[in-house]
């Protein structure tokens, strides 16, 4: 039964992280953003993971969303603003396609030496994991979140003509 649960819960979180992406307004894709992270937190707990859903709800729908609302809240999302962002981030796409293979590296790096394996309970082997082999990777997408927030920052400020 809990396996269904799972299963359905994932799903929901599938589509939902697929209307995020695809939704043009910032605020409606937040809302789907919230939803997909509460989902995946509800397969935590529906698998028997239960400090996993915690942190999942705690910090990723919690803290997590609230950095996006402070970035959304000081980012110019005007129609002419949106339109010559597009145009300049149609060709400056390589850049941050670098970053995420920089910080995607790591991780598949782990993966494949198996140093991901669990060395005892859920909170000792989540440690483990963040603070042992995993810590570079971990402190390059802290560095990568903290980048995205001072850019949307400095593209969001008003531009004073005149």
């Amino acid at each position: 039964m809990s396996q269904f649960v799972a299963l359905w819960c994932a799903a929901v979180a599938l589509a939902c992280a697929i209307l995020a992406v695809t939704r043009p307004a910032i605020v409606h894709a937040l809302i789907w953003l919230v939803a997909a992270l509460l989902s995946l937190a509800a397969c935590f707990f529906a698998l028997g993971a239960s400090f996993a859903g915690a942190v999942q709800v705690l910090i990723y729908a919690g803290a997590i969303v609230a950095v996006f609302v402070f970035v959304v809240m000081t980012v110019d999302a005007s129609p002419e603003a949106l339109a010559r962002e597009r145009a300049r981030l149609a060709e400056g796409w390589k850049r941050p396609a670098a970053a995420v293979a920089m910080v995607a590296m790591p991780l598949a790096l782990g993966l494949a030496s198996g140093a991901a394996q669990p060395v005892a309970g859920p909170e000792q082997s989540l440690g483990a994991l963040l603070f042992g082999p995993w810590a570079l990777a971990v402190e390059a997408a802290s560095g990568l979140l903290l980048a995205a927030l001072m850019g949307a920052r400095h593209l969001g400020r008003r531009r004073r003509d005149g």
